[in-house]
């Protein structure tokens, strides 16, 4: 079922299904500042794995998590680097992922994170809206693997169909282009795909920190 959640004064009945849906497992599509995302509870193992399902993808390409705020990050990620969390308070909310170390203790399965998850705080008004209720959510573009992300609902459903419980339609994608995704792992912030934020915004907030900004 698709469901209105343009303004927030008429929002709350399609909030309200969406977040029922996460309860009980079932894998919904919610608009994103990027792109439209797929997704699920993250402490869900069978809705995790609906997800990837829906979306036609293996274990082995495991979802980044969106979450309310960055107060979120510790709960879930450890040994954070100061470079990291400058660009999480500076981009964030924004189109930007940041793969960090998860917390060892989480009773979760993503897939195969070789213990690490990639974080993101969404730039949209429902979707932080939706997130403040459900807490972190397995998200990915909305759609099939190696087809177009959907940047409207409409073109989601078109792609996921039934494997999807509840799309919330907040009409065109604010962007309409894909998240830059910094690798926080590793000595040096590296980045791994060019998105919504330019690779000169991230080396202005940090400088050599990042990999290849002193070449």
């Amino acid at each position: 079922m698709i469901l209105d959640c343009r303004d927030p004064e008429t929002w709350g009945p399609s909030l309200d299904a969406a977040v029922d849906a996460v309860a009980r497992g079932a894998v919904i599509v919610l608009p994103t500042d990027t792109v439209y995302g797929v997704g699920a509870d993250a402490f869900q193992p069978p809705a995790v794995a609906a997800l990837l399902a829906a979306k036609g993808r293996g274990r082995q390409m495991p979802p980044p998590v969106l979450i309310p705020s960055v107060r979120t990050v510790d709960g879930l990620a450890r040994d954070v680097p100061d470079a990291a969390r400058t660009l999480m308070e500076s981009c964030w909310p924004g189109a930007l992922t940041v793969i960090v170390h998860a917390q060892p203790s989480l009773a979760w399965d993503l897939g195969e994170t070789g213990g690490t998850v990639a974080l993101r705080v969404p730039d949209h008004p429902s979707a932080l809206a939706l997130l403040s209720r459900t807490g972190p959510l397995a998200v990915t573009s909305a759609n099939r693997t190696g087809e177009p992300a959907a940047t409207t609902a409409l073109e989601a459903h078109e792609q996921l169909g039934d494997a999807v419980a509840v799309y919330l339609d907040a009409g065109d994608s604010p962007l309409g282009v894909a998240s830059t995704i910094v690798d926080a792992t590793g000595p040096r912030l590296r980045i791994v795909r060019q998105g919504g934020v330019s690779r000169e915004t991230l080396a202005s907030l940090v400088g050599e920190a990042l990999e290849g900004a002193d070449g």
